[in-house]
C-alpha cells in the first residue's frame, strides 16, 4: 500500500512538474496531445463562455469574459501548487516514519498539512521527518515550492508585458481603422497618402506585431484568453484587419506597390494559422462568407469615395477569394473558440472612434450650448 503511494505520488509530482516547464520555461509549443494545462483550459473556459453567452449587455458579457484569463492564470498556478503538495504527502506517507510534537497519532491528512507547511517553507516544526529519505525529501520539496514561487514571481510580469506589447499596436489601429477596425476604413484613411513611405511603415510594424504576437502566445498561450481594454477591440479584430488590407493591396490597388504588403500578410496569416492550432479551434466548413459579391461590389464603391481605386481586373474578386481562403477559415475558428467577432470588411455605420468618445461628452456638450443661450438672454 505505501509503496503504491510513494509510485503515484511521484508520478503526480513529475506530471506536474513537467506541465509547468512546458507551459512556462519552454518557449515553443508542445505536441503531446495530453497535457494538465490543455485539459484545465479545455474543461473551463467552455463553461466560462457558456455562462457569458447568457449575459445580453455587451459590455457586462466581455467584462465577465476578460476575468477569465488572469483567473485562470492564478488558478493554474494554485492547482499546481496543490498538486505538488498532495504529491510529496504522498511520497512521505510512503517512505514512512514521522514524529508529531504532541504525541498524536500521525494520518495522511496529517502528512498533508505537513507536505503544505514544508512547501510554503513555513517550518513550524511540528511534524518532522523520522528518518534519512523522509528529511531528504521534505529538503527537495522545500527546495521546489522556493523555485516555484521564484518562477511565478517571473513569470507574471512577463505575461503582462507581452500582453501590453500586444494592445499598443491596436489601440493605435483605433484612429487608422476605426472601431472596430475594418479594411475599407483603414484605405480609406491611409490609402489616399501621396507618400507610400507612410503606409509601408505601418506594415512594418504589423509584420513585427505579428511576429512578436505569434512568438508570445505560442510560449505563453494565456495570452489569446486576455481581452482588449475596449470591447470593440481584440488581437483577432486587428489581425484579421491586417490580413485583409494586405490582400487588397495584393489584389491591386492603383498608385500603392504591394512588397510589403505581402510581407506582412505572409506573417500575419502564419499567426493565424499557428495560434488556431494552439488553442485546437476546430473548422467549419460552413463558416460563413464575410464577402459575398454584392458586399464586393459595395467594398469597392466604398474605396471610390475615399480616393482609392480597386484594381478593375476581371479575376480581381476570384484573387481575393483565394487570399481570404487562406485565413478566413483560421479566423472564423478562432472567433467562436475565443468568443470573439471577426470585424467586417467595411463599416456598415459610421460610429465613433474609441479616441473620439468620453463619459463627459454629455455634459460638455450641454455645457457649450448653454453658453450662446446665456449671450442671447443678455443681449435682448
Amino acid at each position: 500500500m505505501h509503496i503504491w503511494a510513494t509510485i503515484f505520488g511521484i508520478v503526480i509530482i513529475l506530471a506536474i512538474l513537467l506541465d509547468a516547464f512546458e507551459t512556462i520555461v519552454l518557449p515553443r509549443k508542445v505536441q503531446r496531445s495530453f497535457r494538465l494545462t490543455s485539459v484545465f483550459y479545455r474543461n473551463t473556459w467552455p463553461s466560462w463562455a457558456r455562462v457569458a453567452r447568457h449575459i445580453r449587455r455587451t459590455s457586462l458579457r466581455e467584462s465577465f469574459l476578460g476575468y477569465f484569463g488572469p483567473l485562470s492564470l492564478i488558478l493554474l498556478l494554485g492547482l499546481w501548487a496543490s498538486g505538488l503538495i498532495f504529491g510529496f504527502a504522498l511520497v512521505q506517507f510512503g517512505l514512512g516514519e514521522h514524529v508529531q510534537l504532541a504525541g498524536e497519532k500521525i494520518t495522511f491528512g496529517t502528512l498533508l498539512y505537513h507536505s503544505g507547511e514544508t512547501f510554503f517553507t513555513l517550518g513550524y516544526g511540528d511534524v518532522t521527518p523520522n528518518n534519512g529519505a523522509a528529511r531528504a525529501l521534505a529538503v527537495m520539496e522545500s527546495g521546489t515550492g522556493f523555485a516555484f514561487l521564484a518562477v511565478v514571481i517571473g513569470y507574471l510580469p512577463v505575461v503582462y508585458s507581452s500582453f501590453s506589447a500586444r494592445e499598443i499596436e491596436i489601440s493605435l489601429l483605433d484612429a487608422r481603422a476605426g472601431s472596430p477596425p475594418t479594411a475599407a476604413e483603414f484605405l480609406g484613411r491611409l490609402g489616399c497618402c501621396p507618400d507610400q513611405t507612410v503606409l509601408d511603415n505601418i506594415f512594418r510594424d504589423w509584420e513585427r506585431w505579428s511576429a512578436e504576437l505569434l512568438a508570445s502566445n505560442i510560449s505563453y498561450p494565456v495570452l489569446v484568453f486576455f481581452r482588449s481594454q475596449h470591447s470593440n477591440q481584440s488581437w483577432l479584430a486587428a489581425l484579421t484587419t491586417m490580413l485583409d488590407v494586405t490582400s487588397l493591396l495584393m489584389v491591386g490597388v492603383d498608385g500603392l506597390h504591394n512588397e510589403q504588403a505581402k510581407l506582412t500578410f505572409a506573417i500575419a496569416r502564419h499567426a493565424m494559422v499557428d495560434l488556431a492550432q494552439v488553442i485546437n479551434a476546430r473548422y467549419d466548413p460552413h463558416y460563413p462568407n464575410r464577402l459575398k459579391s454584392e458586399d464586393f461590389t459595395q467594398l469597392r464603391k466604398a474605396l471610390a469615395q475615399a480616393g482609392v481605386t480597386l484594381s478593375d481586373a476581371d479575376n480581381a474578386e476570384e484573387k481575393l477569394a483565394k487570399l481570404r481562403l487562406l485565413y478566413e477559415p483560421y479566423a472564423d475558428a478562432l472567433a467562436r473558440r475565443l468568443f470573439l467577432t471577426v470585424p467586417p470588411w467595411y463599416p456598415s455605420e459610421h460610429k465613433k472612434d474609441n479616441w473620439q468618445g468620453s463619459p463627459w461628452d454629455r455634459a460638455i456638450q450641454a455645457r457649450a450650448l448653454e453658453g450662446p443661450r446665456r449671450v442671447a438672454d443678455e443681449h435682448f
